[in-house]
């Protein structure tokens, strides 16, 4: 199961929007609104009663419905007209199939092959047990970090690309909040490599820093 993503440093047709143009999401009128007011890093910290690959495996899978849903959001303005390629920021994510075949493809492709493999991998009893007594595989952390890897490309994009229509929908709150408790819960447990998430660093660092109590629009939805 070595499903492994490239990505490619060139630029979409060859320019590179400007930063302050992409970066709409990074206003701090955007970035105050929250739809929970909580201390993510005790969210994600593992109980004392609870086994680690159980822990992980209950919140791969929670991370994987709720990005699938919030991609759902947007699915529509995410066309192969609209995204000829897989991008955040700079970069070209690709495809690489079972076979180690590198496929450039559009976003909604992308999206597609990575939501079809992680529903996959989370439904296999093999993989995500869920009978009593059945063990984890050997190198279940080896899997969950690939699926990280790969929510992060999807979230990556979404805040790059699709960030004004999250806005108009007034779902940025919950786009913040999934974030931030997805970023907080990979750093916990190391299972994405940090070169991976710089291209949203400035993001995160905003995000994962909890607010004044004056200045946190929490939105009742």
């Amino acid at each position: 199961m070595d499903w492994l993503m490239g990505k490619s440093k060139a630029k979409p047709n060859g320019k590179k929007a400007p930063a302050e143009e992409r970066k709409q999401y990074l206003e701090s009128e955007y970035t105050k609104v929250r739809v929970v007011d909580l201390d993510l890093k005790e969210l994600v910290v593992l109980p004392r009663e609870i086994d680690l690959n159980e822990w992980l495996a209950s919140n791969t899978t929670t991370f994987f419905n709720l990005i699938n849903l919030q991609y759902s959001t947007i699915s529509e303005f995410c066309t192969g007209d609209s995204c000829q390629a897989m991008t955040a920021c700079s970069t070209i994510y690709f495809w690489y199939d079972e076979k180690g075949k590198k496929t450039k493809c559009t976003a909604p492709q992308y999206v597609d092959f990575v939501m079809s493999l992680v529903q996959k991998l989370v439904t296999d009893e093999d993989i995500f047990p869920t009978k009593y007594g059945k063990e984890f595989p050997n190198a279940f952390d080896s899997v969950v970090k690939k699926i990280c890897r790969y929510l992060f490309h999807v979230l990556a994009h979404i805040y790059w690309v699709h960030f004004k229509e999250t806005l108009a929908l007034e779902l940025h709150g919950h786009l913040n909040t999934l974030y931030a408790h997805f970023i907080v819960f990979v750093r916990e447990f190391s299972l994405v490599d940090p070169k991976e998430t710089s291209i949203m660093d400035d993001l995160s660092e905003v995000l994962c820093t909890p607010l004044p109590a004056a200045q946190n629009h929490v939105t009742e939805r």
